[in-house]
């Protein structure tokens, strides 16, 4: 450079009113004759404006770009001659290059795609020696964020799914999921909802009149192009109401428990195979039994000496999900002892307090909701008939210590388990072919000239609703670009089979 033809004295320089894309090295000499140390590695100063004999525009014109999307970097000036450089930079090393080292050059213009995540600055160098101006592209596949509301479901509720697209813009269509445990590969597959086939603009969906424990996912597509985000992790939305294929019953059966006493969650329904999976709320962790202890057969047993406070809930191999239970485990300190399942409306409920070793104590208090309920000598809140408005948060209190709170919930009278729905179904049933038979035996009798006999067709197959209404069944294929990685770390095919099936078939 002009200003150090002579060196200089100085280890820095100012170089003032710099434009355009510039690269600069340094070298330093010493003695008498000079002995000149090495050049350095050249350094660049990239700026957005072009030079007047150089400069690069980029298709698709814009700054981000998802991984495996084809990209054109287009040089133009005043030269014949071209070359593409690239500088990344990422864990303290950095990599400079030109295209032929990572895209195809053809004449002035460098065309590539990547599967790998980069952020890197891209610009033109020309025969005649000039910089283009330079431009920052970053590739990566962004993720999906899902959020539901509510998390802890009162049956027949509306729920609202939320899905954004994480450090992205506008422009995109959003694909919702039922998710459905896979048993068999130890994770999830995804169900298009049928509202959902074609997406949606909107960000947000309700779903109305849910009962049941359930799992969504969601995940958006770039405008009309093949290109998707990456699927959200799933979210779950829990009931105290079981499902007619899959229930949870806990014992002993209380909510809370004191660290190192066993608990059994035991799985029941239509199912062989079952697991057992835990959402912990000191942070997220959706894992199943065999994480933590045995699963046996459907039965999974804690022995915790750690307090925690958890949701657990059943999944089968059939793909259902059953009613959800909170769990707390606490180290010292008063507990109370409560359901973990609702009560029936009418029904007789009575709750107790207890330390570790003692289970039966006296001169308790007990608070509904906060409020004072009863405070005597009495051990036991005893209630003869349950009714609605017993339904909120217990806690008790004894020698003045208090125990955390627990929610009892409430169910009406015709919230049936599958057990007794398929004794009254089977009765019902009974009585219905009883009348039939003596319609038959009545028109005989009136010398109709003919019997007239009803016959259930043993072929018919069952006719599936959508999780949401009506009767419909849908297959449909979401296509994204490569392998997507599942909830379980596993590489899925190209296309997900994605299908509107019935929750309750």
């Amino acid at each position: 450079m002009p200003d150090a033809i002579n060196g200089t004295g100085e280890n820095s320089l100012i170089i003032h009113g710099q434009k355009q894309t510039a690269g600069f090295a340094c070298r330093a000499g010493r003695g008498n004759p000079e002995d000149f140390s090495k050049y350095s590695e050249p350094k660049f100063i990239w700026s957005a404006d072009s030079h007047p004999t150089a400069s690069l525009t980029v298709s698709p014109d814009r700054e981000q770009h998802f991984t495996d999307e084809k990209i054109q970097l287009n040089c133009s000036g005043s030269s014949a001659d071209w070359r593409v450089k690239r500088f990344i930079e990422s864990y303290n090393q950095s990599d400079l290059s030109d295209c032929s080292s990572w895209g195809t050059m053809t004449g002035s213009s460098c065309t590539f795609s990547s599967l790998e995540y980069h952020d890197a600055v891209y610009w033109c160098e020309s025969g005649s020696g000039e910089f283009s101006n330079a431009v920052n592209i970053t590739l990566n596949t962004p993720d999906s964020l899902l959020t539901v509301s509510p998390s802890w479901l009162n049956p027949g509720a509306s729920v609202t799914l939320s899905c954004e697209v994480k450090l992205s813009s506008a422009g995109w269509r959003f694909y919702w999921l039922k998710v459905v445990p896979d048993l068999s590969k130890n994770n999830y597959r995804y169900e298009l909802l049928p509202e959902s086939i074609d997406g949606t603009e909107q960000d947000s969906i309700i779903i109305p009149g849910q009962k049941h424990t359930a799992g969504y996912s969601c995940i958006a597509g770039w405008g009309n192009s093949d290109f998707f985000a990456k699927y959200s992790e799933p979210k779950f939305i829990w009931s105290a109401e079981p499902h007619p294929a899959a229930s949870l019953s806990v014992s002993p059966d209380r909510e809370q428990h004191f660290t190192s006493e066993s608990v059994t969650l035991n799985c029941g329904g239509n199912s062989t195979e079952w697991r057992v999976k835990e959402f912990r709320e000191s942070g997220f962790s959706s894992c199943p039994c065999t994480t933590w202890v045995s699963m046996t057969g459907s039965s999974c047993t804690i022995n915790n000496d750690r307090s925690f406070k958890s949701f657990f809930w059943c999944e089968s191999g059939s793909g259902e999900f059953s009613n959800a239970v909170n769990i707390t485990y606490q180290n010292e300190g008063l507990l109370l002892v409560s359901p973990v399942h609702p009560v029936t409306e009418g029904a007789s409920v009575t709750l107790s307090c207890r330390l570790r070793g003692e289970n039966k104590l006296s001169d308790v208090i007990f608070y509904h909701n906060d409020k004072l309920i009863q405070n005597d000598s009495r051990g036991e809140l005893k209630i003869s008939a349950v009714s609605q408005s017993d339904e909120g948060f217990y806690k008790c209190e004894h020698s003045g210590e208090a125990s955390p709170q627990s929610w009892m919930a409430v169910k009406g009278p015709g919230s049936s388990s599958f057990p007794v729905l398929l004794v009254v179904g089977s009765v019902i049933g009974v009585v219905l072919l009883f009348l039939l038979l003596l319609l038959c035996r009545f028109r005989q009798t009136k010398g109709s000239g003919r019997v007239e006999t009803v016959y259930q067709d043993e072929q018919q197959q069952p006719v599936y609703s959508s999780l949401l209404h009506g009767d419909l069944c849908v297959y449909e294929t979401i296509r994204r670009p490569g392998n997507y990685v599942n909830v379980s770390g596993q590489e899925q095919p190209d296309y997900a089979n994605v299908t509107a099936r019935s929750d309750s078939d």
